[in-house]
């Protein structure tokens, strides 16, 4: 199971099924959730849904085996998606079509959740045409550069080494922020006193040149800009420049947080909500049966979290004039099995979400995974 340890994975996957029937009490689907065929058409002929609520879903691009990282070149013309096991990369463009452009090198799976994991691309592509991807070698998880021309890779340049890889809670998301650096989410590898060794790269949200050096003005002088998480897979900024990371909890709590600069959210000391005195609290908790959370995007004033053991996308609100959030929605409770992926389609009001159910877990065939384009009120 992701994001849980291999003695929970037969429990976790039993009650998957249970999990994914309806929300948890106290948490309210919304009118925009799916709903059969009918439901669906009748609720087309319904007012508009309020701002922010998915309001249309459709399958974009098709043929996947565990497509894991989309990232959008700066052009908007096309996405990079990654697949975690195959390790290979596709060009895929706004209306869905894909192209496969190459395969990272020294590539391995663990037969977990390792493998080729996040992408990002360099927010200066048109001149040096730099690709970024987190996965899984031979001596541990790393971060590498590529060379991206816009039709096939080339190069390969390992720029960090040394987090340490296992086969669940590797981490993996990358992200640029708005101040030009590099931003990677590292698990704890199931070693959890790695969550709050401050020289330690795992259970971690790292910042980085492009070069892999340490960024400048990190709180403990190395990689590390915050620290305590156990297995964090999303990671993205909202319009104010604020990060946000989703995080996949043990047995208790899943959570959302809002990342700052030396702070310790708590794992494994806490999971969820606690009073220990130098943690950071999150600012939304789920059971692990409604989330069990992979990646996230932001549009607007809400952050849309896709969910592996929930199978539904949350919809939590965010205030660009302080740090509260509002009541989270769940969408699409248990009709596209497990979600991994969530990214923002630019220059509009609309997501990628892609599954994960061509493996084990989601008990689908090879290339059964799919990328839906979702459109937001």
């Amino acid at each position: 199971m992701q994001g849980s340890k291999p003695t929970k994975t037969l429990v976790r996957t039993a009650a998957a099924a249970v999990a994914a029937a309806a929300l948890v009490a106290g948490l309210v689907q919304t009118a925009g959730a799916s709903e059969p065929p009918a439901a669906q058409e009748a609720a087309a002929k319904a007012p508009a849904a309020a701002a922010g609520v998915p309001t249309n879903i459709t399958t974009i691009s098709t043929g996947y085996s565990i497509p894991w990282g989309m990232y959008w070149l700066p052009d908007n013309s096309s996405a990079l998606v990654t697949e975690r096991n195959t390790f290979k990369v596709f060009k895929v463009t706004p209306n869905g079509q894909r192209t496969e452009v190459g395969s990272v090198p020294e590539s391995q799976t663990t037969g977990g959740e390792g493998g080729l994991m996040g992408v990002a691309v360099d927010p200066n592509w048109a001149s040096n045409h730099f690709v970024y991807f987190m996965h899984t070698s031979s001596e541990g998880n790393r971060i590498a550069r590529m060379t991206y021309d816009g039709t096939r890779l080339t190069g390969y340049t390992a720029l960090l080494k040394g987090i340490a890889k296992n086969r669940y809670h590797n981490g993996g998301r990358l992200a640029f922020g708005p101040d030009g650096y590099l931003y990677a989410s590292t698990g704890d590898a199931q070693n959890t006193s790695l969550a709050q060794d401050r020289n330690s790269l795992n259970g971690k949200i790292l910042r980085m040149t492009t070069a892999g050096a340490p960024a400048p003005g990190n709180p403990f002088g190395n990689h590390v800009f915050s620290l305590g998480h156990r297995n964090p897979q999303g990671i993205a900024f909202d319009p104010q420049g604020r990060l946000w990371e989703a995080e996949l909890g043990e047995n208790a709590r899943d959570e959302l947080n809002l990342v700052k600069a030396g702070s310790n959210y708590g794992w494994p000391i806490c999971e969820g909500t606690c009073s220990t005195a130098g943690m950071t609290n999150p600012k939304a908790t789920w059971t692990t049966a409604e989330a069990s959370p992979s990646g996230i995007a932001i549009v607007d004033n809400a952050v849309y979290m896709a969910s592996l053991r929930g199978e539904r996308l949350w919809q939590i609100p965010i205030n660009s004039g302080n740090e509260n959030v509002g009541t989270p929605q769940a969408h699409y409770v248990g009709t596209y099995g497990r979600l991994r992926g969530v990214t923002k389609v630019p220059g509009t009001n609309a997501l990628w979400l892609s599954t994960t159910n061509a493996d084990g877990n989601g008990g689908e065939p090879a290339g059964s995974d799919k990328i839906f384009r979702v459109t937001i009120g």
